[in-house]
């Protein structure tokens, strides 16, 4: 089923994770992947998502790693979701593919294929969802780097398309270096102020 096709068939008021998983069809895990990182790109928002999210993709990622079904939580796929927010992203998410799909066709199928190849790509997606769940709120793009890196790696994979998954590799390489300088800035700066307040109550 297509992103449009689950979008309508949703039930209301509210959709649990598992009936979505359901819904998106065959190509489900990596597809979900796609919709789990496009509200994180996009000016549209699930509330209260990046944790649950985040560990979902995580989980997903651990599952292409192992080359296996991954196991996913009865509470996260209990989760309840309200169905007009998840519509709006269902739709964002078919005409984003739309308007790219003449670009991605199979190509560097030794990216795409093999064990080996697969577990690297597991890898990068538990990083790169690690990555989005780092506490870093209050800076621009923390989200947004992560999430271009999952779509690329999940849509090279989906479609066999090594260009992309290459351009995943790039976008995690970068995302990686963006939030580590920032966590790295952030325990500077917060030892620092430890170290004063350390200072005043040893005066």
């Amino acid at each position: 089923m297509t992103f449009d096709g689950a979008a309508d068939a949703l039930p209301s008021p509210e959709v649990s994770i598992r009936q979505l998983l359901e819904l998106i069809g065959e190509q489900g895990l990596l597809l979900f992947c796609v919709f789990l990182a496009v509200p994180f790109l996009l000016p549209v928002s699930i509330p209260g998502t990046s944790t649950v999210f985040g560990l979902l993709l995580l989980l997903v990622g651990a599952g292409v790693t192992a080359n296996r079904v991954p196991w996913l939580p009865n509470g996260l796929l209990s989760r309840r979701l309200n169905s007009a927010h998840v519509a709006t992203v269902l739709r964002k998410s078919a005409a984003a593919s739309r308007r790219f799909e003449k670009l991605i066709r199979p190509r560097l199928l030794a990216l795409t294929h093999g064990a080996t190849l697969n577990r690297i790509n597991g890898l990068m997606l538990v990083l790169v969802a690690l990555l989005l769940m780092a506490p870093l709120p209050l800076f621009p793009f923390t989200n947004t780097a992560p999430a271009i890196a999952i779509v690329l790696l999940a849509v090279g994979m989906a479609e066999r398309d090594g260009v992309i998954v290459i351009a995943g590799y790039v976008a995690t390489a970068v995302a990686t270096a963006y939030i580590g300088l920032l966590l790295y800035g952030v325990f500077w700066a917060g030892s620092g102020i430890l170290d004063r307040v350390w200072e005043f109550l040893g005066n």
